[in-house]
């Protein structure tokens, strides 16, 4: 019997992971791409399906080429807790505590270091306005990100498959020189 804090999932490899006990060698870069290109945005509240993974792509696109790594991931901790709206994640202490740290183990099984997190919220927020523009309808009130410029390029939804296959390959394009 596993001496593990809290109770195991099945993840799509097949393996264990532990949700409350985390450790990096249970983490697989097909688990993190297959679920978050299945995980839409906005909890599905949006004109067409858009994944995760490929918001997370947009976000790896944003940034300087140093925080493309952790950029692309920014989301990763999602595949094992899901997506949380943020109205309710602010007032769910537990649950932030408990995303950081699977993040903290993704970010060690793949080496990344010397995250810029301001950097990555920033280039999140750019996302998000990009995403408004893009695939929602006019919101009732002005959001508090509305500030930030919208991208050029106007966001074309993908389905899973594709979301995971571009998710693959910007991660292939990130980490080549690894092995993981």
């Amino acid at each position: 019997m596993d001496e593990r804090k809290g109770d195991w999932m099945q993840i799509f490899t097949g393996k264990k992971f532990w949700p409350l006990d985390p450790k990096s060698e249970e983490v697989d870069i097909k688990d993190i791409a297959l679920s978050l290109a299945f995980q839409c945005r906005f909890n599905g509240h949006s004109n067409y399906f858009y994944s995760i993974a490929q918001h997370s792509v947009i976000v790896s696109k944003i940034v300087s080429k140093d925080q493309a790594s952790a950029a692309l991931l920014h989301d990763a901790a999602e595949t094992y807790i899901g997506d949380m709206v943020s109205p309710l994640k602010r007032f769910m202490l537990e649950f932030k505590e408990i995303e950081n740290k699977i993040e903290k183990i993704i970010f060690e099984k793949f080496g990344i270091k010397n995250v810029n997190q301001k950097e990555i919220k920033r280039a999140d927020n750019i996302a998000l306005v990009t995403e408004m523009r893009d695939l929602m309808k006019s919101p009732p009130e002005r959001w508090k990100v509305a500030s930030f410029e919208p991208i050029h390029e106007k966001i074309i939804s993908m389905g899973p498959e594709e979301s995971e296959k571009i998710f693959l390959k910007r991660f292939e394009e990130l980490f080549s020189n690894n092995n993981f």
